[in-house]
């Protein structure tokens, strides 16, 4: 397998940060972009709305022809989570059979408890499914500052490809087989990350902040043994490592989004992935009886079923046990 030529598809802040390491790491880019006035912006500014100041480099090539970003020999599908499955379905039109289809979006599609793979292989039997996740944020891996993420693919092969196609030095990708535990980590700590964020606004102080973060990550433990992520992958980069970064810095959407929460505002109008996968990650810990109240809390919060105080007081005055 050769990976020369590399369409990103989204040219938002983390599709655009992206499409600048793999051109920094020796790739020939294209970048798709739906929405036409900002495809424009792209290809006469040389730089992305959502990243002032950040010049695109010179191998990347902005279209709004998605036939054109198809015939490549790798996609990076860097569209909002709920949209992935309408974005490969008209993919697999004109898309090379073996084609590997990286996602990057953090979440489970709505209704279908779906992961972001699974989508892709639902859709379309000609694609290699993929996922890149890890602790990063676009700002950081746009300006070229050092990075490590997890490229996770079925065939060990392919995920070391993959990352040596997107190495450029700065940005660091490790590979490894375990998918759902990569896919685990970064829709889960989107969901905790709200919960820092309402922590931080509340103005309930450090201590308060090292214990959700840490008892956060034990949720995620629980519900990745359930679905057979691995341990060492829920340790790492996309899991704990990830978990750090949103949980303790507002450039995160999620921990600005709970930090709005938590002072009784209103969020502002950022995606944030969490306030989608919170209703989800609670039917499916549910359906697999796995405690995790933290998680409950979050979404009981947005469904407007708790207040911010109620929340907190229900986590508070749970029975004393054993820590796990």
């Amino acid at each position: 397998m050769t990976i020369q030529r590399i369409a990103v598809l989204g040219g938002g802040a983390w599709g655009t940060a992206l499409a600048q390491t793999a051109a920094r790491a020796g790739r020939d880019v294209t970048l798709w972009e739906f929405d036409a006035g900002h495809a424009e912006h792209l290809s006469q500014q040389r730089e992305s709305r959502f990243l002032p100041g950040v010049k695109l480099e010179p191998a990347i090539k902005v279209t709004r022809a998605l036939g054109e970003a198809a015939r490549n020999d790798a996609i990076l599908l860097v569209v909002p989570a709920q949209a992935l499955r309408s974005v490969v379905a008209q993919l697999t039109r004109t898309m090379k059979p073996g084609t590997p289809l990286i996602a990057c979006a953090k979440g489970i599609e709505h209704g279908t408890h779906k992961f972001m793979t699974e989508i892709i292989a639902e859709c379309t039997d000609a694609a290699v499914p993929a996922i890149l996740s890890g602790p990063s944020f676009a700002a950081d891996v746009a300006r070229g500052l050092p990075t490590a993420v997890t490229i996770a693919a079925a065939d060990a092969l392919v995920a070391e490809k993959l990352a040596h196609a997107l190495n450029s030095g700065s940005f660091r990708p490790y590979h490894s087989t375990d998918i759902r535990g990569v896919e685990i980590g970064g829709a889960v700590k989107n969901v905790l990350a709200i919960a820092s964020g309402i922590v931080s606004g509340r103005g309930l102080g450090a201590s308060a902040s090292a214990a959700l973060t840490t008892r956060g990550f034990a949720e995620m433990m629980r519900f990745g043994r359930a679905l057979g992520a691995r341990p060492e992958t829920l340790t790492g980069l996309s899991g704990l490592g990830d978990l750090i970064l949103t949980c303790s810095s507002p450039q995160s959407r999620n921990f600005s989004y709970g930090a709005a929460l938590g002072r009784g505002e209103a969020p502002s109008g950022k995606l944030a992935e969490g306030a989608f996968t919170a209703p989800v990650l609670l039917e499916m810990a549910r359906e697999k009886n796995i405690d995790m109240p933290i998680s409950l809390a979050v979404a009981a919060v947005l469904a407007n079923e708790l207040s911010v105080d109620e929340a907190i007081a229900a986590l508070l005055s749970r029975p004393i046990k054993s820590e796990e």
